[in-house]
């Protein structure tokens, strides 16, 4: 049923589409310098004033009174520098409620800004105070460097107006930061997220740029960011690998409030010497740390500020070594890529058409197929909506904040139980309708086809990276529906599981970098989608996908031929 010969000319224009994307490379653009020393940056000060914060406010759940009387230390600190008409900061308090790891909570942010000498647009240095786990000192040294930047500031004159912001609900969910993105419009050049600067073990890259919306940071802010720490520690602070630019443009989700800042429109890096999970809540500090990462923030805020503005656009494409490879270019490797399953598989449905096949009959089994994901996704929307779950943060929490334990054990086993049951409930569905318990080995391998290559499409229309997840699929489960080339049970897993490599890795990788067990992940899915993070016309995409890969799992799994008496 295959016509190979027809599959290898579908694939000579993906070969064309290689030639094109070659020339479609550029160049990195620089990275934005600063003419000024950061001596004016205290570390000692800083590293002082941050273990006298965690000593005094041990206990710094979000929306708790020590999060308030933390949030009133920092305005008097900041006011304390004098008010803008003396070269001060103006200080006023933004009250909000907002989703945190406890829940519903009433927020603050402490808003401080000084204005610049021209109508540039401003520079904002975000750190958030709150923390899950008592102590969590390694936390608070964004608060302490924040603080410190404001002094520095305070004498300092600047072109740009610079807008000091320390948030709550950074912790988890984000909220603060949320609220702020929300506040600025999107009217801010640039943002510097200080997270943890003084752990004492190093993970990179120090600089996170990812987003909870597609894209991340302009690569100017980010490459001006990670210069600054090379000139502080000659170092190279570390980029992300290509596996993890495919997993954050495929999935967008970041674990910083870079992320909620990028998603509204705020271009924003985070600068951690945690890397993207963060720190420990008992990680040791360093002073000489801090110090670097502080006058490394101070660098890049001072490169800003002598810069024109710059772009707002985030970056969509892929950085491979030293070169850029745009977004419209990896559009033309994957549309060219899929050219030739879809080719096939219209050719397979003209074929079993003329045969007068039950096409539509499989194909509507393969759709039936995500039935048991959709429901468990409905019923993890239902859990959130009806606030069973207490706290349900939109955004990836690390395993400290929100470990799997008590209610979240439980969620996850009745989200797991719903499944179940969902699948009973499918088995009786095919039976009442009299499809047949084993798909048909002539028809169910192109039905499989007929549902996944179009969705690929409709993924590929919006978010071509995230296609990339189906792509190997649409082209080995080209064998499962060809019944004189498909291999026997063992060979026919094999394609299956390849076919779900890409899904595997995007896992594994997320996995990895937030310290997720099989529980935490599970956890993090259950959020994502209580939460809101994957809406539900997003909920349907991944249900269909999911279905797919269980009827071409029940196809490799049916006996083979000769081996049935």
């Amino acid at each position: 049923m295959l016509n190979a010969r027809l599959y290898r000319a579908a694939v000579v224009p993906f070969l064309f589409a290689l030639a094109i994307a070659a020339f479609s490379l550029g160049s990195r653009p620089l990275p934005l310098s600063s003419t000024l020393a950061p001596d004016a940056f205290e570390g000692r000060r800083a590293f002082a004033e941050m273990q006298a914060l965690a000593a005094r406010y041990p206990e710094r759940r979000p929306g708790s009174a020590a999060d308030q009387m933390l949030a009133e230390r920092v305005s008097a600190t900041l006011r304390g520098l004098g008010g803008a008409a003396g070269g001060g900061f103006s200080v006023h308090t933004q009250h909000l409620e907002g989703q945190t790891i406890d829940g519903e909570r009433s927020l603050t942010n402490v808003i401080a800004q000084r204005p610049g000498s021209t109508n540039a647009a401003p520079i904002v240095i975000v750190a958030h105070r709150d923390a899950a786990a008592r102590g969590s000192e390694a936390e608070l040294s964004g608060t302490a460097v924040l603080l410190e930047l404001a002094r520095v500031f305070a004498a300092r004159e600047t072109k740009r107006t610079i807008v000091l912001v320390s948030t709550s609900g950074g912790s988890g969910g984000d909220a603060g930061a949320s609220a702020l993105s929300a506040s600025l419009h999107g009217a801010a050049d640039g943002a510097i997220v200080i997270g943890d600067v003084a752990a004492a073990h190093v993970s990179r890259p120090e600089v996170v740029a990812f987003s909870d919306a597609f894209g991340s940071a302009p690569l100017t802010l980010t490459r001006t960011a990670s210069d600054a720490i090379t000139h502080e520690f000659g170092a190279d602070p570390g980029a992300p690998s290509a596996l993890g630019q495919l997993a954050h443009l495929a999935l967008p989700m970041a674990a910083g409030e870079q992320g909620v800042l990028n998603a509204g429109g705020v271009p924003a890096v985070l600068v951690q010497a945690s890397g993207e999970r963060g720190p420990s809540p008992r990680e040791p500090v360093s002073a000489e740390r801090l110090e670097g990462l502080g006058r490394a923030v101070l660098s890049t805020v001072d490169a800003l500020d002598a810069a024109p503005d710059v772009s707002s656009a985030m970056q969509t494409g892929l950085v491979l070594q030293r070169k850029t490879l745009p977004l419209w270019a990896v559009q033309l490797l994957v549309g060219t890529a899929l050219l030739a399953p879809l080719i096939a598989a219209a050719d397979g449905l003209a074929r079993l058409r003329r045969r007068r096949m039950p096409v539509g009959r499989w194909t509507l089994w393969t759709l039936s197929c995500a039935l048991p994901f959709l429901s468990c996704a409905l019923f993890a929307f239902l859990l959130g909506g009806l606030g069973v779950l207490g706290a349900a943060p939109a955004v990836p929490v690390p395993p400290s904040a929100m470990p799997v334990e008590g209610t979240a054990a439980t969620v996850v086993m009745a989200v797991a139980l719903s499944f179940l049951l969902a699948w009973l409930l499918w088995t009786m569905l095919v039976r009442r309708l009299r499809w047949g318990a084993r798909p048909d080995p002539e028809v169910a391998g192109l039905a499989i086809l007929l549902v996944l290559i179009p969705l690929a499409l409709v993924v590929w229309a919006s978010n071509p990276f995230a296609a990339l997840l189906l792509l190997p699929a649409t082209h080995l489960w080209l064998l499962l529906a060809a019944p004189e080339l498909r291999p026997r049970r063992a060979g026919s897993i094999a394609l299956v599981l390849a076919g779900l490599l890409p899904l595997a890795l995007l896992i594994l990788f997320y996995a990895h970098q937030l310290g997720l067990g099989v529980g935490g992940v599970a956890w993090t899915a259950v959020l994502m989608l209580a939460g809101g993070h994957i809406g539900l016309g997003g909920a349907v995409l991944w249900s269909a996908a999911l279905g797919c890969a269980a009827a071409a799992a029940m196809l490799a799994l049916r006996p083979d031929r000769k081996s049935v008496v």
